[in-house]
């Protein structure tokens, strides 16, 4: 039976899916900034407080643990030296 390291979990591996997510939530923001603009201030708040709930569970959920994971798993591995 193979053990697995941290370095071989799924997650640290998912460069892809976190530079989707990253440019996903740039392009979320500026979408945010220019709806702002256009709707009636009466709605402006509801959709800001909507758009931004969802731009922070997708930060949480796709981008937080997977790097928090990485970072811990290169600091290990500099505390062993490198090796």
């Amino acid at each position: 039976m193979t053990r697995r390291t941290p370095a071989s979990l799924a997650e640290g591996r998912w460069l892809w899916r976190r530079l989707y997510v990253f440019a996903n939530s740039a392009l979320a923001w500026l979408i945010l900034d220019r709806l702002i603009a256009v709707v009636p201030a009466r709605d402006a708040l509801r959709l800001a407080e909507i758009v931004i709930m969802l731009l922070a569970l997708m930060l949480v959920v796709y981008l937080v643990a997977p790097t928090a994971q990485q970072l811990l798993t290169g600091l290990a591995t500099l505390r062993r030296g490198g090796r």
